[in-house]
């Protein structure tokens, strides 16, 4: 053991009782170090975790890729292409896809006695992916969709529903308006929620059977085709790849395909959440600097208190690099405490949250009710490693102190 860190560690574990002065600065210290990672770990978490939520819902209702008609763009008035088995077969061929889709749109509006609301007719087949709103679905079920018959069968949102005043089993008028007025009865059998307010008010799920013949489709004509990929980091490669061979390229009834990443239809809510990115990291430097200035406090304290001890190993042939690693390696010790109870408050904190999720959010506003937990591992070592490499480098020039203490005069300090 080299002779710094068994100075060190002496003080560390040094418990005479008579060195009591600087005890309220390095439990100050410590506790600056705890709360300071505890934050940063929590916030990450957090932020990893709504981003992922809120994401996940976004590709739930609109996959990661879609290809629709150039005239379509922000529009929900449906414009055509032709989807065919061939084109079909083209798409599930990129290594990169892991499912493809059809479906077709149709505004309208749902009218009951007392109320209307304006809406948006999904329509979906038989290779639908139920995945996404299995996991949302509160009550009721979700049938098996096809392309080739009516069922007449619908899922509505719950914020609709409570809206509408509608419930299980319910059979609803709705209205299209094209060259006249069409309406469809359509019975409820299933109610979800998602809490995506932008989603949940706007989309009814049913068959693409009934949307096509609504929109008057011809044979193999559909609002668009929904792909999903293996990989959501390579979702701009893949997109340009499928955009290249794709875009621009007119299908045998003239609708001309355009190929766009989730991302790109939903930009406002993409840089919303990379905003919070920004957010992370003005706590992670603040939490670090506050961690940091209470740790070197600490050690200037420290470094006065033991002004008699530094002059007597100066005395004893030990240089001013010699002493400043003790002090450092002391500072690490501390340091560690500090952050071995960060790391059980944080992960204790996001344990809890992740399995009975104490705390709510207004799902009107956040669109989740209950704050988020997704721990990742890489993130969280780099917090630690981080946390104490700034800690250390943070206190390597206060430590300079040490070289001004004269010998001589340092003996005789009190």
């Amino acid at each position: 053991m080299s002779f710094p860190l068994f100075i060190a560690r002496h003080i560390y574990r040094d418990s005479d009782g008579k060195k009591q002065v600087s005890r309220p600065a390095v439990l100050i210290a410590m506790a600056g170090i705890a709360i300071g990672l505890a934050v940063m770990i929590i916030s990450v978490a957090v932020v990893i975790g709504f981003k992922n939520e809120v994401r996940n819902k976004v590709i739930g209702f609109g996959s990661h890729i879609q290809i629709t008609n150039l005239d379509a763009i922000n529009s929900y008035e449906t414009y055509p292409i032709a989807i065919g088995d061939s084109m079909m077969k083209v798409l599930k061929n990129y290594p990169e896809i892991s499912h493809v889709q059809r479906y077709s749109t149709k505004p309208g509006m749902i009218k009951t006695d007392e109320a209307f609301q304006g809406m948006v007719l999904k329509g979906v087949g038989e290779e639908f992916d139920m995945r996404f709103m299995k996991e949302h679905l509160l009550e009721g079920e979700i049938p098996v969709f096809n392309d080739s018959v009516s069922t007449n069968k619908v899922l509505i949102s719950k914020s609709i529903a409570s809206k509408l005043n509608l419930k299980l089993g319910d059979k609803i008028y709705t209205y299209y308006i094209q060259n006249d007025v069409r309406a469809r009865r359509l019975t409820i059998v299933g109610i979800y929620q998602t809490n995506f307010s932008e989603y949940d008010n706007l989309f009814l799920l049913t068959d693409i059977y009934t949307v096509n013949r609504l929109n008057g489709f011809q044979n193999e004509q559909v609002s668009g085709v929904e792909l999903q990929v293996y990989n959501y980091n390579h979702l701009e490669d893949i997109t340009y790849k499928i955009a290249t061979d794709i875009d621009g390229h007119e299908d045998a009834l003239g609708g001309v395909y355009y190929v766009r990443n989730i991302e790109e239809l939903n930009p406002q809510i993409f840089a919303w959440l990379d905003l919070l990115d920004m957010n992370v990291w003005v706590i992670l430097i603040l939490m670090i600097g506050v961690a940091g200035f209470t740790m070197i406090s600490g050690l200037l304290i420290i470094i006065i208190e033991r002004t008699n001890m530094i002059g007597i190993l100066k005395a004893l042939g030990a240089n001013n690099l010699t002493i400043r690693k003790t002090f450092l390696w002391f500072s690490v010790f501390l340091i560690g405490k500090g952050m071995l109870w960060g790391n059980i408050i944080g992960v204790g904190f996001c344990l809890l949250q992740s399995q009975f999720g104490c705390f709510k959010l207004d799902p009107e506003t956040y669109y989740i009710d209950t704050v988020p937990i997704s721990f990742n591992v890489l993130f969280y070592f780099l917090i630690n490693i981080g946390t104490l490499l700034a800690s250390i480098l943070m206190l390597v020039g206060p430590s300079y102190m040490i070289t001004k203490i004269n010998p001589a005069n340092s003996m005789r300090y009190e």
